[in-house]
């Protein structure tokens, strides 16, 4: 696996990484796997190269953090593990009941994280979504003690503004953004973030670089959801938004059949042609569709290839807002 640098930070991670809470929260019960399922395809993936894992303490809550933490202990010094701070979390109930990065509040997640992974110090640390009641200098300052104990070695930000990065990175340098980005999810390309992360030095971490499953060709509208998955509550996967977009899907599949690669290869390909500090962090549940997903770094797409995607998705508007509004309005603060 070839390696990527996340901006001028110095933190070097595998060129794909592994964002591991769909293995058991947000799709639902029947596309979860148990603890022993999970921890042994993380382990997998060390194997094959992947030295950057992703999770957060609101992911199960908590239960992904333990499972990632059993799964990286024989190889805690070869990884980087990133997870995430930021919402109010009833450690009893584990009932979420809002955004939260009040100091306080993100010293008890660190606290928890540490302890869940089975680890010293969180490698790279996003506050999760910014709190507008808790200014992103209170933040930054928070981290950078936290850094200064050896808590923490890296800061990041997840979903923020491009005035919010620039704040936060006069305090405390930040070392990667973690942002929704992929073929159908183009707003860092226009709402400044791509260009604070160029000039401020910033590596850029790509959520959902498969559309959350759809740019793999493996949905359609003919897909029925289950209740517990939450897919179901997003705009662009109704039945109607499925049939647009799928147009998308079809222009990376002649891609694909042209390069001998399959559809969710050329979408990772196109993100990693994107920038050299860009890294997408695809997750699975199949050990086979893992393997699909690291072979996308050995996918070279030509100028003539990237110009052909950009001229043909340009004409395809994407049916449907990402998120639900009340969830949109936590993103771009």
């Amino acid at each position: 696996m070839q390696t990527r640098t996340l901006g001028k930070s110095g933190l070097k991670v595998s060129a794909i990484g592994f964002g591991c809470m769909g293995l058991n929260f947000g799709y639902g019960q029947q596309n979860s796997v148990d603890k022993a399922a999970g921890v042994a395809l993380i382990r997998a993936a060390y194997e094959r190269g992947v030295t950057f894992f992703d999770t957060a303490e609101i992911y199960g809550p908590f239960t992904n953090e333990e499972m990632v933490g059993e799964a990286l202990a024989p190889f805690r010094d070869k990884v980087v593990i990133a997870t995430k701070f930021g919402f109010r979390i009833d450690p009893a109930t584990g009932r979420q009941s809002g955004i939260d990065s009040s100091p306080a509040r993100i010293r008890a997640a660190v606290e928890g994280s540490l302890k869940r992974l089975k680890i010293d110090t969180i490698d790279l640390l996003y506050q999760h979504r910014v709190d507008p009641e808790t200014p992103i200098e209170e933040v930054a300052a928070t981290v950078k003690t936290l850094i200064a104990e050896g808590k923490v070695k890296h800061f990041g930000l997840s979903e923020p503004g491009a005035a919010t990065v620039r704040k936060a990175h006069a305090v405390q340098p930040v070392t990667a953004l973690q942002n929704e980005y992929s073929l159908w999810t183009r707003g860092p390309e226009s709402n400044g973030i791509l260009e604070a992360c160029e000039e401020l030095g910033i590596g850029f971490v790509c959520y959902s670089p498969l559309g959350k499953g759809f740019l793999t060709g493996a949905m359609g509208k003919d897909t029925k959801l289950a209740s517990d998955d939450f897919r179901a509550i997003l705009p662009r996967f109704t039945p109607e938004a499925m049939a647009a977009n799928q147009a998308l899907v079809d222009l990376l599949a002649r891609i694909g059949a042209r390069k001998g690669a399959t559809t969710a290869q050329i979408a990772l390909a196109w993100l990693m042609a994107q920038k050299p500090w860009i890294v997408p962090i695809p997750g699975t549940t199949k050990l086979h569709r893992l393997e699909e997903n690291l072979a996308a770094a050995d996918v070279r797409l030509t100028a003539d290839d990237l110009a052909e995607i950009e001229r043909t998705a340009a004409a395809i508007p994407v049916e449907g807002e990402r998120y639900p509004p009340a969830l949109l309005a936590t993103t771009g603060r």
